[in-house]
């Protein structure tokens, strides 16, 4: 009977932690907010790893108030659990999110990647009225180059949904990271082939930029 119950409370601890895996990323950023609260109407990042790992976003951005809320290996669906814990307490005035990746490379389908972005823009209505929200597109990497239909896919369905919504747009990154030939750039990844470096982030930084200047006054 011990036995039974020591490993029925073993699999109760494991949900735990399968259900709350960013829990210490979550209070790691509340930690840092207790000490220095971030000053409202600030641009937003929010999402998986290639904002978390966007170590030069301050001096990237240089030219704008930024908070960076990237949590890795997050999906969209983590994004919208944990909303007001990291987009809604801030009240920024523009939220960049980038999002979508993850979930199709988990076996999500492009519809449910949308799905899960129509839910966090709900939130963001009713909670932030007047901020501005962009969708950074899912960019394409070698590790993933299997799922790169669906990437556009998923990218397109939201696309078209931005183009049709008040205060929403949609950035494209997508497209920068391939040649003139129409082949995946082979050097803008880090080892593992699927997260950038200095190089891949130039890129990815010329096209936010170039968002920014256009609707951040």
């Amino acid at each position: 009977m011990k036995k039974v119950l020591l490993i029925a409370a073993i699999l109760v601890s494991q949900f735990c932690l399968a259900q709350n895996k960013f829990e210490n990323e979550i209070k790691a950023f509340e930690k840092s907010d207790s000490i220095s609260m971030p000053a409202p109407k600030q641009i937003l990042l929010v999402g998986s790893s290639s904002l978390r790992l966007w170590t030069t976003y301050k001096e990237d951005l240089k030219d704008y108030a930024v908070i960076n809320r990237g949590f890795g290996g997050s999906v969209m669906s983590d994004a919208n659990e944990y909303f007001d814990r990291i987009v809604a307490k801030y009240q920024p005035k523009h939220i960049l999110v980038y999002e979508g990746d993850n979930d199709l490379a988990s076996g999500k389908s492009p519809e449910t990647v949308f799905e899960d972005f129509k839910i966090f823009v709900e939130k963001a209505k009713k909670q932030l009225p007047k901020a501005t929200i962009a969708y950074i597109s899912i960019r394409p990497s070698i590790a993933r180059v299997k799922i790169v239909d669906q990437q556009k896919k998923a990218n397109q369905l939201i696309e078209d949904y931005c183009k049709t919504t008040k205060k929403l747009h949609f950035i494209d990154v997508q497209k920068h990271y391939y040649l003139p030939n129409g082949e995946l750039m082979q050097d803008v990844f880090v080892a593992d082939n699927l997260h950038l470096n200095a190089k891949g982030y130039q890129i990815w930084t010329a096209a936010i930029r170039k968002y920014l200047a256009k609707h951040v006054k």
